[in-house]
């Protein structure tokens, strides 16, 4: 700095001095030229000792053009660094709330797709033939009037009472899997509440406990309650819905049966209470729809939870 300083100072001195060469002898300019060395070099020294304390009491000093250019460039840099904190800060709580609600909806969007590929069936799996052996399905040596090739598992998604999105899970005969499939996708579309949709292997194979539970089930190798006759769910082609809240009715001997016990509130189809199958009902028209028969329909016992497709 002080050199540039030097530079320019003495060559203002030596212009200067040079203008008037022809009135004056060798001995004259040399002279003069010495003298303005002289005095360059102790503005420069008073320059730079200025510049000096300004700097150190924190002041503003007035550079040269390079300087400038310099120290422009250092700011902007530092400008740059302040622009990343302003853009960290830009993610306030409205920014926050804007850009949540675009990934709400890109959810959303997702979920329904999601949504979706969750309504399934396939062929059973060992591991599923392993859920159901010695439950659902008897674990014997005699003949048996269906197969495991002969049934499928369905794959669902339901709202609760809650309201919550659950995952439920069916095994159906092959031959009704694909309407089950269809059937409960239209019922998840409307909402339409089933408080459980469970493998009537995790009560054991009980259909009291499962009906008794509101657990809604299809497949269980079983007989007609009261009778020997194989029950359609053996085939797994009857399926019954909220079954604590649609009971299944018999009237014998003059005294009316109601299973499961607890269902008794729920008998009286006159009365009014939700979850209640009737022809009225969602559930009753989407089954309806896809070939199903209703066991609220039966003549000699009511079973309002029982829907059935029989080839």
């Amino acid at each position: 700095m002080k050199r540039k300083l030097n530079g320019i100072v003495l060559f203002f001195a030596i212009t200067y001095i040079l203008t008037g060469c022809q009135k004056k002898d060798a001995s004259e300019i040399e002279t003069e030229i010495e003298t303005e060395i002289e005095r360059s070099e102790e503005s420069v020294s008073e320059s730079a000792q200025s510049m000096t304390e300004t700097v150190a009491d924190g002041g503003d000093y007035d550079f040269g053009t390079d300087d400038f250019e310099t120290t422009l460039s250092e700011t902007d840099m530092l400008g740059a660094g302040t622009s990343d904190t302003e853009t960290t800060d830009l993610f306030d709580a409205d920014s926050l709330g804007t850009n949540s609600d675009g990934a709400e909806e890109s959810d959303k969007e997702r979920s329904i797709s999601d949504a979706a590929d969750s309504f399934y069936y396939t062929a059973l799996t060992d591991e599923i033939k392993a859920r159901i052996t010695g439950k659902s399905y008897p674990d014997t040596d005699e003949p048996l009037q269906i197969s495991y090739e002969d049934l499928a598992y369905v794959h669902v998604l339901h709202y609760d009472f809650q309201a919550q999105i659950q995952e439920g899970e069916l095994i159906c005969n092959q031959s009704v899997a694909q309407d089950l499939v269809e059937i409960f996708y239209e019922l998840y579309e409307n909402q339409y509440p089933i408080e459980k949709i469970r493998l009537i292997d995790e009560y054991d194979a009980d259909d009291e406990v499962s009906m008794a539970d509101n657990n809604t089930s299809c497949f269980n190798y079983r007989t007609v309650p009261g009778r020997t006759t194989l029950s359609n769910h053996s085939y797994g082609c009857a399926i019954d819905i909220n079954p604590l809240y649609n009971p299944y009715v018999r009237t014998s001997g003059g005294k009316e049966q109601i299973s499961p016990d607890n269902a008794v509130p729920y008998a009286d189809r006159s009365a009014d209470f939700p979850y209640k199958i009737d022809k009225n009902d969602l559930c009753y028209r989407v089954f309806i729809e896809h070939g199903f028969s209703w066991g609220g329909a039966w003549n000699s016992s009511k079973d309002y939870q029982h829907f059935e497709k029989v080839e």
